[in-house]
């Protein structure tokens, strides 16, 4: 396993992605350590498509939740009175 420093990995991309196709190779950052996984460009599906649901039904749309804002603003100041 290859470990290389973000700073590393952000010089050189293309050499750590084709060392991927052979081994593990894995970019180790402040935080967190990333696994580079390869596969062949053919064994990829097709972005899938999210279809509607039942979450998607009830949203609104930003200017619904505006007014919504706007009139709980109103409510809370003709309360403070």
């Amino acid at each position: 396993m290859t470990v290389v420093s973000s700073t590393d990995f952000a010089i050189e991309q293309q050499k750590y992605f084709d060392m991927a196709v052979d081994s593990d190779v894995c970019i180790k950052s402040d935080k967190y350590m990333f696994h580079l996984i390869c596969h062949p460009i053919d064994m990829i599906d097709e972005q899938p498509v999210l279809q509607p649901d039942d979450d998607l039904r009830r949203a609104i749309t930003a200017e619904e939740l505006l007014v919504g804002i706007h009139e709980d603003i109103r409510r809370k100041f003709a309360t403070r009175i």
